[in-house]
């Protein structure tokens, strides 16, 4: 990376996502090291990944789905017998590849949505009430993704967040004696914490070292790992009594979310949490005088600070919140799926998968939600894929993967499906502006 100076980069400025989808600067408090043209390259590019449009975020899911096809063809067994004399008869291997397809994906709307097989009405929505289960710590750790880039941050620790918002959780959840609701509250405040304040020391770090945001929140989650790792392994901190096995006691039933539907579905409280914290993160964002500094400081820190907004200050808060909203997240792993105990895998991918969530949802809340729904919706559908149909499973997380190339190529989605470029005149509008100068 060049060290030669950039005046724009003087304040040791990074870049992150706006409103908009753009990208801006946002300042720490101190000088940091200067960029150089690599820098810029990097912020341009990034720019252009996250600045894309609703129809961007539709168009890779397509993209996805058309590719998943593809695979899907390519693994069917039937479709490879009748390849080896398609030209003698191609109508064979076309019939046989459109039925593989839509079969597998039939198989993956009655695993994720409604089993029109079923021999009950409560069997036949099972499936729906799977996906919001999954979909519900996606949606926690998606909405503190999209509170960072929306003020440009990169918050890349969802992991370690949701380590410390478990390990809060959990411990007030099996080693603290209260009557329920109280019991559960309490653990869910303490989850929410201390993901906040994991979180925390990442703004603090930026907002008077200069320190790099996606760094520091990378090296967090190693620390938060291992540290899980070494109390799992310790007795008398989170090693269940009497055990040699790397995991916690079970949660008091006081302190366990309770199921929505009864206990023949998963769906539990966690879910109506993850949708508080999507109607709280719209209001502050779009609403309170807060986020108005947030998405200040995400557009442009040096307007924002000429206006009289502390940006460092601006900066942990930002940083606060976000690993707030990822606790939701780690709260629901524990008081809501792991009430037998958890272990050091508590955070199941969800911190990265989150990022895919938040990119695809446009930083918007309800896109969140929308994003959250549709990935908790292929994990719950993928399973039942692979057992009516014999498709890998590993497809539907291919396909997951597939979504975030198409997104971090915005130019190749908007050609294929001749998308405007963004902040580009329509042809009707660049007509009428000839005519008025005429």
């Amino acid at each position: 990376m060049s060290t030669t100076p950039d005046p724009q980069r003087e304040t040791g400025d990074a870049v992150g996502p706006t409103t908009d989808g753009a990208l801006a600067p946002t300042a720490p408090a101190t000088p940091a090291a200067a960029g150089g043209p690599t820098d810029r390259r990097w912020s341009n590019a990034v720019r252009e990944i996250v600045g894309g449009s609703w129809a961007v975020s539709a168009g890779a899911v397509i993209l996805a789905l058309i590719a998943g096809s593809i695979m899907i063809v390519a693994t069917d067994e039937t479709v490879r017998g009748t390849a080896a004399y398609f030209f003698t008869r191609p109508t064979d291997m076309l019939s046989a590849a459109w039925e593989a397809i839509r079969d597998a994906y039939v198989a993956l709307f009655r695993g994720a949505v409604w089993d029109y097989k079923a021999d009950t009405f409560a069997e036949g929505i099972r499936p729906i009430t799977v996906s919001l289960n999954y979909a519900t710590p996606l949606i926690g750790a998606g909405l503190g993704l999209a509170v960072g880039f929306r003020a440009g941050l990169f918050n890349i620790g969802g992991q370690g967040q949701i380590i410390f918002a478990a390990i809060g959780a959990g411990w007030i959840g099996f080693a603290v004696d209260m009557p329920w609701p109280l019991h559960m509250l309490v653990a869910i405040v303490a989850g929410i914490a201390a993901g906040a304040l994991w979180a925390g020391i990442a703004g603090v770090l930026k907002a008077f070292t200069g320190a790099h945001e996606v760094i520091t929140t990378i090296m967090l989650n190693n620390i938060a790992y291992y540290l899980l790792f070494f109390m799992l392994a310790t007795p008398g901190l989170l090693q269940a009594p009497g055990s040699a096995n790397p995991k916690t006691p079970a949660m008091a039933e006081s302190a366990e979310m309770p199921r929505l539907l009864g206990e023949a579905f998963p769906l539990h409280a966690g879910f109506l949490l993850a949708l508080g914290a999507v109607a709280v993160t719209w209001w502050l964002l779009e609403r309170s005088r807060l986020g108005f500094a947030f998405r200040a400081v995400g557009e442009n820190p040096d307007a924002a600070r000429v206006a009289g907004i502390d940006v460092s200050r601006v900066t942990i808060y930002v940083m606060l919140v976000s690993g707030g909203l990822i606790g939701v997240a780690g709260v629901s792993q524990v008081l809501g799926h792991s009430t037998t105990g958890f272990s050091v895998d508590v955070d199941a991918g969800i911190g990265f998968d989150a990022i895919t969530v938040a990119l695809l949802g446009r930083s918007s809340p309800i896109g969140v939600l929308g994003a959250g729904v549709l990935f908790g919706a292929f994990k719950a559908g993928g399973a039942q894929m692979q057992a009516a149909e014999a498709i890998p499973i590993e497809i539907v997380t291919v396909i997951q993967s597939l979504i975030v190339l198409f997104i971090a190529a915005p130019p190749l989605v908007r050609a294929i499906f001749r998308l405007p470029a963004p902040g580009s005149a329509s042809k009707a509008s660049r007509r009428s502006n000839k005519e008025v100068a005429a």
